[in-house]
């Protein structure tokens, strides 16, 4: 029964890893509960925000461009434009007006409405799509893809070996039953790395709850290590890099366009549109008057028009919007427009068309009234931020909706060294042309949210690890693609939904910290991983070896409990937890199994030698089983001063102690 010892390790993992995963679950959820989407319904005539799990059937919910549609509704009232590329692949927005039909994980691109609930639950579109339908990405976890690759080896190595290990006990070696048994029980425990997973899933966990200290919402467990491997880090500019907000800084009146014309035009607009992004609301506080003139028909903004408008029935329709995407020739504005873009003003037109809109198409004659210079207020910590991913070899790409050279200024500000390689995303046409600049550029402007996709696939396809900040719904379709998203906490319901890790704070100076935590668990399971499979390596070997030229396992469970608790368990539970932030460098499984393999094999070698050469020599079998013991514990040991070298004096008092 005192073979049974290992059951005790066991139990004591299985605890450990329990409180662990608890500790890390309550965690999560109360850092879920901060960042939870809220729906906007009316009820009895009034607006209220609630939990999405409180919405029942005939709810009037309020959707605005950002929001994420929770359930299945009918809109009343209102229109919008919807993107449902989560649900069909498809990301053409979809215009939708009284009557139509919104499908539970879609969302809102531009315009409002308001909904009817027509399902709850399971009863929605999105619960009962076929999982086919679904866009749910594999994590790209390096370590949990070798590892169970590894369990699954060793779950088809056991049974095999173990019966012909038996076999010969038995038949061949004339042991007894008992005897027999024992000996194939400590292979086979041998084989198993039973610490490992349960390890890796308690560093994680661990590693959930100190970033949590840092009001940062980790949403998958592998995104922390996969963002430790990253090479290339696509940052959106508003709200990652700019702190989202933005301030109108002047207005120049064109072909004699009067103050009160301005004022008119653009308090019409104001009025007219419910448009809800920062240029807007930038507009919305510098004209807060306005002229209440009858407006017949609205054309919200959206990133693929890159501008809004409404007519009215007494003076045609006003545009505003960037000056490329309103006029079909803005030549003769260029200098203007590179003169204020290059001191990172974002330029947008104000234009009257005599016309009315039709649908979503500008009207004829457009005439330009304004310019209005909008400025980005760069976060405090961005310089910080990028400066030390410059320093850690990771290349930055800056994608913006902007004018391509106010990013590059904005970029320049934020101390980008590489701002001046820019392009304009309006001039790539075909997947190569992509391809070619994602190699060449560092900062992209007048990206499509399609745009971005590609561009996030291309760095892929070039051998890159591609994480990818954001906040707006244009962003959704590149962090849903990325092997490792990150949202802001003030982003839309989208954007956090698709994100493996929210920034809660907006602390985008909370990157170091989750890299950091990648780079020592990546780190310290690499080492811990080591250790555990030299058991596993040397029982396989010594197994086959005892089955070819060998009279009978060497080793009882309860001796090799004791070397894994005392070389393996403990030790690597202790140092799992120390700081180690060197970059991460080379393959998961190859540097485990080059650790690994040298003191594998020595044990396997010399515990077959010493167990033939003892018989031949008529030395009993437990003295050759103490001499195993001794030779596997010294490599063993051999193994700790290796791996986890260069020794510091922490190192150095956990490994002696043991």
């Amino acid at each position: 029964y005192k073979n049974l010892l290992f059951m005790g390790v066991i139990i004591c993992n299985i605890f450990i890893g329990t409180v662990q995963e608890i500790r890390a679950k309550k965690t999560i959820d109360k850092l879920s509960l901060i960042a939870e989407p809220k729906a906007h319904v009316i009820r009895n005539g009034i607006k209220q925000e609630i939990a999405i799990h409180d919405i029942v059937m005939d709810d009037i919910t309020f959707l605005g461009a950002g929001n994420q549609v929770c359930s299945d509704a009918v809109v009343i009232e209102g229109e919008c434009e919807v993107n449902e590329s989560l649900l069909t692949g498809e990301s053409e927005p979809v215009l939708k007006q009284p009557g139509d039909h919104l499908l539970s994980g879609s969302f809102i691109i531009s315009g409002n409405c308001h909904a009817r609930v027509e399902h709850v639950g399971k009863d929605n579109y999105a619960a009962q799509i076929t999982d086919n339908a679904k866009y749910v990405k594999k994590p790209n976890s390096e370590i949990m893809r070798w590892t169970n690759r590894i369990i699954k080896y060793i779950g088809f190595t056991l049974i095999p070996v173990g019966i012909a290990l038996f076999c010969k006990q038995v038949f061949i070696s004339h042991q007894g039953f008992n005897d027999a048994i024992v000996g194939v029980v400590a292979a086979l425990i041998g084989m198993i790395p039973e610490g490992l997973i349960l390890l890796t899933s308690v560093v994680f966990a661990v590693s959930i709850i100190r970033l949590s200290q840092h009001k940062t919402l980790v949403q998958e467990l592998y995104c922390i290590e996969t963002l430790a491997r990253v090479d290339v880090l696509c940052l959106d500019k508003t709200g990652t890099i700019t702190e989202g907000t933005m301030e109108v800084t002047d207005v120049l009146p064109l072909h004699n366009t009067t103050n009160e014309e301005l004022n008119i035009a653009l308090g019409s607009l104001i009025h007219a549109l419910e448009d809800d992004n920062p240029t807007f609301n930038a507009v919305k506080t510098y004209c807060s008057q306005y002229d209440k003139l009858t407006c017949n028909h609205i054309v919200p903004f959206s990133s693929a028009r890159k501008w809004s408008g409404a007519s009215f029935d007494e003076n045609g329709s006003y545009i505003f919007g960037a000056t490329e995407f309103i006029l079909k020739d803005s030549t003769p504005y260029q200098e203007i427009i590179e003169e204020h873009s290059e001191k990172g003003q974002r330029v947008l037109m104000l234009a009257h068309s005599p016309h009315q809109i039709q649908d979503k198409e500008l009207p004829e004659e457009i005439h330009p009234m304004a310019f209005l210079f909008i400025s980005d207020k760069i976060r405090a910590e961005a310089p910080d931020t990028l400066a030390y991913f410059a320093e850690q070899g990771v290349d930055i790409k800056i994608i913006s909706g902007d004018n391509a050279i106010t990013v590059a200024n904005i970029a320049k500000k934020a101390g980008l060294k590489t701002a001046e390689q820019y392009v304009d995303a309006t001039t790539l046409q075909t997947p190569e042309e992509i391809k070619e600049a994602a190699k060449k550029y560092s900062v992209f402007g007048r990206v499509t949210p399609q745009q971005k996709l590609d561009l996030v696939k291309a760095l892929k396809e070039q051998g890159h690890t591609v994480a990818m900040t954001g906040d707006g719904v244009n962003d959704v379709l590149a962090l849903k693609e990325s092997d490792c998203s990150i949202a802001m906490a003030s982003g839309s319901d989208a954007a956090k939904s698709a994100s493996h890790i929210v920034l809660l704070k907006n602390n985008f100076n909370a990157m170091p910290h989750i890299v950091n935590e990648g780079r020592r668990v990546i780190n310290n399971i690499t080492a811990s991983a080591s250790m555990y499979l030299i058991k596993t390596i040397f029982s396989v070997v010594l197994s086959i070896g005892m089955i070819l030229f060998g009279h009978g396992y060497p080793f009882k469970p309860i001796q090799l409990t004791i070397i894994s608790a005392c070389c393996v368990g403990i030790p690597t539970f202790f140092l799992t937890y120390e700081p180690n932030f060197k970059r991460v460098s080379g393959d998961f499984l190859k540097t485990v199994f080059k650790n690994a393999f040298p003191f594998a094999f020595m044990i396997a070698i010399c515990s077959t030698i010493i167990v033939n050469g003892g018989r031949v020599l008529g030395l009993e079998k437990e003295m050759l089983s103490t001499i195993c013991v001794l030779l596997t514990s010294w490599c063993y040991y051999s193994g700790l001063r290796h791996i986890y070298s260069p020794l510091s004096h922490y190192r150095i008092f956990v490994i002696y102690i043991m």
